[in-house]
């Protein structure tokens, strides 16, 4: 599964992790996240991440 980056502050979401404390569990492609998803150190929105290179 791919990470991606947040363009803005480069916090990464790894999808093996998820992000439990927003209820995005473990295992959960990028795909999948809701499109009203936001940065946990940010603030951005989900258009705001980039696939990591």
């Amino acid at each position: 599964m791919k990470v991606y980056v947040c363009d803005i502050c480069g916090w990464e979401y790894d999808p093996a992790k998820g992000v439990p404390e927003a209820g995005i569990a473990p295992g959960t492609p990028w795909e999948q996240v809701p499109d009203t998803f936001e940065c946990p150190l940010c603030g951005v929105h989900k258009e705001d991440f980039s696939e990591k290179k």
